[in-house]
């Protein structure tokens, strides 16, 4: 049997054992190992969703997901038995008009592990044992397994990136220091940015900014705290938005130069205002970033030789038996920036 934690409705969990998958043809089953709490699994969990997107049900939450290959299907090389993986959540139809293009993030039929976009949902990850197409199961090189639950996150960043011209020798602005703008930061370093700004207003991030590599770490709420880089129309190159919050959007705007490039990564599933005037009156290129498609094989790679080191990131262990004590810190963020359920215990 497999454990398998539970959302029955906001903030009710349990456990409950159910039957192991057997792998279909060109499938894999995976024996999870660890698995990150999200952003939107903690909306799942507080508020039983995120702006039109509800749950319906009880659901299996978590897409940040890695583990063993224990068991292989039809047409699938069993060399690949023992295997360590990093799971992409991602399972796009391939045939609609937008992965046809190209685009399959943008798939019109997305099965996407953890989310309650379809009815019933499709199953995350909090769970021992998860059955997944074959090439969802990214091959991790490295013994240090858990980092490996930072894939998915980072090729989101590795995505917003991408969004943005070339980031060498940059001054870069990030705001909203939780987990995905702390890798915005990491791979923005990576591409070569030469500056990099952050802004926040959690002390524990920012100590934590500084720690991974910040030039500058700024708590936004601070009277003028942002006057250096606003001073003259701007002076960041780019501008990475990880909040989704008015106030950072309009110093972003303020921020960026004339002709600057802003990508919006942060959303809160609800509606915001933005001073678009400055948008006009600087001809900025304001972007947006959504989820990923190759960068996530990218990130699998850039983990495991640790070109980007992920570890500071890792706050927490739980156990799925204490799921509610990891929920809680991970809303904590004077405590925690990534919170990981360990599953090998």
């Amino acid at each position: 049997m497999s454990t398998t934690l539970i959302l029955d409705a906001p903030r009710q969990l349990r456990i409950e054992s159910r039957p192991i998958g057997v792998p279909g043809p060109g499938e894999i089953r995976v024996r999870i190992a660890y698995g990150g709490i999200c952003g939107s699994d903690l909306h799942y969990f507080l508020l039983g969703g995120f702006g039109k997107v509800r749950m319906r049900g009880p659901m299996v939450l978590g897409h940040e997901i890695c583990g063993t290959v224990e068991a292989v299907g039809e047409g699938v090389d069993a060399g690949r038995i023992g295997q360590s993986v990093a799971v992409n959540p991602s399972l796009a139809c391939g045939t609609c008009e937008e992965c046809r293009a190209g685009a399959p993030r943008f798939c019109t039929d997305m099965r996407f592990m953890g989310s309650a976009m379809r009815n019933p949902p499709i199953e995350g990850g909090f769970r021992e044992h998860v059955v997944c197409r074959a090439e969802q199961g990214v091959p991790f090189a490295s013994d240090a397994l858990e980092e490996a639950a930072m894939a998915e996150p980072l090729a989101v960043c590795l995505h917003a990136v991408g969004q943005a011209p070339d980031l060498s020798g940059k001054r870069v602005l990030i705001t909203g220091f939780g987990p995905i703008g702390a890798l915005c930061l990491l791979a923005a370093r990576h591409a070569g940015a030469a500056e990099i700004v952050v802004t926040d207003v959690a002390e524990a991030s920012l100590d934590l900014a500084r720690r991974i590599g910040a030039d500058q770490a700024l708590e936004s709420s601070r009277p003028g705290a942002l006057d250096a880089q606003t001073a003259g129309r701007g002076r960041i190159d780019v501008s990475f938005e990880c909040s989704a919050h008015p106030s950072a959007i309009a110093d972003v705007i303020a921020a960026t130069r004339p002709r600057g490039t802003i990508v919006q990564v942060g959303m809160l599933g609800a509606e915001t205002t933005a001073p678009l005037t400055h948008v006009v009156t600087k001809e900025l290129n304001f972007r947006g970033s959504f989820r990923f498609d190759a960068e996530f094989a990218r990130a699998v790679d850039l983990i495991a030789t640790r070109g980007i080191d992920v570890r500071p990131l890792i706050s927490a262990r739980f156990r799925l038996a204490d799921a509610d004590s990891g929920f809680a810190l991970a809303q904590d963020r004077s405590r925690a920036m990534k919170v990981l359920f360990d599953l090998t215990t």
